[in-house]
Parts: structure tokens; C-alpha cells; sequence
């Protein structure tokens, strides 16, 4: 089963919560739709499960229109963030709850729906709590059952709402590396929601990263990544040093800093948003490099085999962050509070255009 939406919009009130969005996923296909809250990731999601309407556009199911399709006629899978799972019903209850309530004709018989649930509590790793309550499981077996009963009735699409938001970190990380794997032997179109950047990355096979009801682009993990398309998406995706400056005739100034407008720069003369990630930070003590910028070292945070450093800009007294391998670290043996030259080794340049 594939998906794909037409130019689709949505309002509330005057609130735009949708604005012109267009994708497509691919049969077996895991996208990831990513972004800051309100920025429309779920209404989307809604819109696609027949949770929502559009006020206009399209949306196709294996190239067929339906977008008035009531959700059981579109064979959607969806797992919510907070599991809703009967409290009063064993996880074996839980898990066939959909294969009970289908239509008598359609109805398996009691045999085939113990064999199903088993089958499907297997796949999630926990046949043994078949008796168990969701009191009884911690907040990841929880999502796991969640899971597993939206699978039970054989979907065609797996649609997922921040699955992982109401777990800790650790969890999250276990959670979404065995999500992959399952989603591998599953092989079912999938979307997921989520504003957790590194969960998208690590998680999906393209990202669908939206802001204010807009979809910015679309691509790979290391496409968005390496080639985002524009300041929001960059500045979106991990940490970031803003440098604020002007492109004047083929040149970037920024503070000290004059260098040629690279060539991965966007936009005309004018105010321009320079980005580099900590760990493209050159450090240096070499006060005549008319490419760095001086600054002095507010913090060292020197646990594990990445050094952070946190440098306060002598020019406009903002922050830097940087980035350095222990080995570097310790040649260049750095201090607390000593003056340093700093230069962004990839440079992207956009002009100032956008608003997070």
C-alpha cells in the first residue's frame, strides 16, 4: 500500500494547521514527519489515518481516491503516544480486542485469534506477559502492546503519533532501534510523528520535516542532513552556531570574519545567516588568522571521547559552542578562561528570511 497527499490544507477557526502539503510514501516505505509543535505533523497524520477531513486536496490509497474514507475502510494501524490500552483487560485481551469486535462474518474463530495474538505478542518480545495488566509493564512493554494490537488486524498503513514521547531516554533509544528492525519484517507502509531529530534520523528511511503547516523538504536522513534546504531546516537539525552577518558582493562578513560566499551559500546582498555545528569549530592560538574570531573559553565539559567547549565571542558576546576530539583537546591544551581564535570550518550562508 502506498500513500499520497495532494496539496492538502486544513484550518481551525483561522488557525492554518495545514498549508498545501503534498507527499508521497512508498509501499514499505518509513517516513518520518518531523518538526517543532504546531507545526501541523499531526493533523497531517489525522488527515491520513480519516481522523480529520481536508478542507481541500487529495488524499490516495494505493492510487485510489480516499480521501472521504472512513478509517476501518482505509485498514489503518494507529498507535497513539499514551498507549490507551484497556486497563480493566489482560495484555492477551488487549491485543485481540480488534479481532473480537470485527463483524461476525468477518469474525476469526477463537482458535485462529489465540494463535494470532500469540503470533503478534512473539513479534513484540512479550508472549510471556500474555496475562499480565498494563499496570503491570513498564512504559516500554506498554508501547510495545500498543504495537502489537494495531498490527493484529493486519493493517495496510502503520500510522504513529509520537510513539515514544512518554518514555525516557533510554528507552526512547531502545524503542526506536527495535521499531526499525520490526518495521523491516513488517515491511508496511509507515509514518511516524515525532520532533525528536535524532529519532527521525536514526529511525526513518526518508524525513518529511514540516514547520508552521508547511512541508521545508523532504529527503533522506543524510540528505536533510548534509544539504538542508534552507536556515530553518539547518538550524532544526541538531545544534548550531548562528553567526549573524551581510553578503556584499560575493563576500561573507561576519564580526572579524571575511571570506568568499561559499558556494553551497543561498540568497542576494543583504543580512545573511552564517551555520557552522560545533564540531566544525577551528580552534587555534594564531591571533593573525583574519578568518577566525576571537573569543574566550566560558566552559570545558571534558566527559568521554568528545570534548565540549563553550566560548563567549570578545566582538558581540555571544556564545559558541565547539566541539573537539580528546586527542586535539590535548595538544592544544586548553584552559578556562583563556583567549582563543575560532573559525567555522563549513560555513552555509542564508539570507535572513525565516523565523522558527
Amino acid at each position: 500500500m502506498s500513500i499520497e497527499v495532494r496539496q492538502i490544507c486544513k484550518q481551525f477557526g483561522s488557525f492554518t494547521a495545514v498549508d498545501d502539503v503534498s507527499l508521497q510514501v512508498g509501499a514499505g516505505e518509513l517516513v518520518a514527519l518531523l518538526g517543532p509543535s504546531g507545526s501541523g505533523k499531526t493533523t497531517l497524520l489525522r488527515m491520513i489515518a480519516g481522523l480529520e477531513s481536508p478542507d481541500s486536496g487529495t488524499i490516495l490509497l494505493n492510487n485510489e481516491d480516499a480521501t472521504m474514507h472512513d478509517p476501518a475502510r482505509r485498514r489503518v494501524g494507529f498507535v497513539f503516544q499514551h498507549y490507551a490500552l484497556f486497563r480493566h483487560m489482560t495484555i492477551f485481551e488487549n491485543v485481540a480486542f480488534g479481532l473480537r469486535v470485527r463483524p461476525r462474518k468477518l469474525r476469526l474463530s477463537k482458535a485462529d485469534i489465540r494463535d494470532k495474538v500469540a503470533q503478534l505478542l512473539g513479534l513484540v518480545q512479550l508472549e510471556r506477559f500474555s496475562d499480565h495488566y498494563p499496570n503491570q509493564l513498564s512504559g516500554g512493554q506498554r508501547q510495545r502492546v500498543a504495537l502489537a494490537r494495531a498490527l493484529v488486524v493486519e493493517p495496510s498503513l502503520l500510522l504513529l503519533d509520537e510513539p515514544f514521547g512518554a518514555l525516557d531516554a533510554k528507552v526512547r533509544k531502545e524503542l526506536r532501534r527495535w521499531l526499525r528492525r520490526l518495521h523491516d519484517e513488517i515491511h508496511i507502509a509507515s509514518v511516524f510523528v515525532t520532533h525528536d531529530q535524532e529519532e527521525a534520523l536514526e529511525v526513518a528511511d526518508r524525513v518529511a520535516i514540516m514547520n508552521q503547516g508547511r512541508l521545508e523538504q523532504v529527503g533522506t536522513p543524510q540528505q536533510v542532513y548534509d544539504n538542508p534546504a534552507n536556515a530553518f531546516v539547518y538550524n532544526f537539525l541538531g545544534n548550531v552556531n548562528l553567526f549573524r552577518g551581510r553578503i556584499d558582493d560575493g563576500r561573507v562578513r561576519i564580526g572579524a570574519l571575511d571570506i568568499e560566499l561559499p558556494e553551497n551559500a543561498s540568497g542576494e546582498n543583504g543580512p545573511a545567516l552564517g551555520y557552522a555545528r560545533p564540531y566544525e569549530m577551528n580552534i587555534s592560538r594564531d591571533h593573525e588568522d583574519r578568518s577566525a574570531i576571537r573569543a574566550t573559553i566560558q566552559h570545558i565539559f571534558g566527559v568521554g571521547q568528545v570534548v565540549k567547549l563553550e566560548l563567549q565571542r570578545s566582538d558581540t558576546g555571544t556564545l559558541l559552542e565547539a566541539e573537539l576530539g580528546r586527542a586535539r583537546f590535548g595538544e592544544l591544551d586548553l584552559k578556562l578562561g583563556e583567549v582563543v581564535f575560532v573559525a567555522p570550518r563549513n560555513l552555509r550562508v542564508f539570507a535572513e528570511d525565516y523565523a522558527i
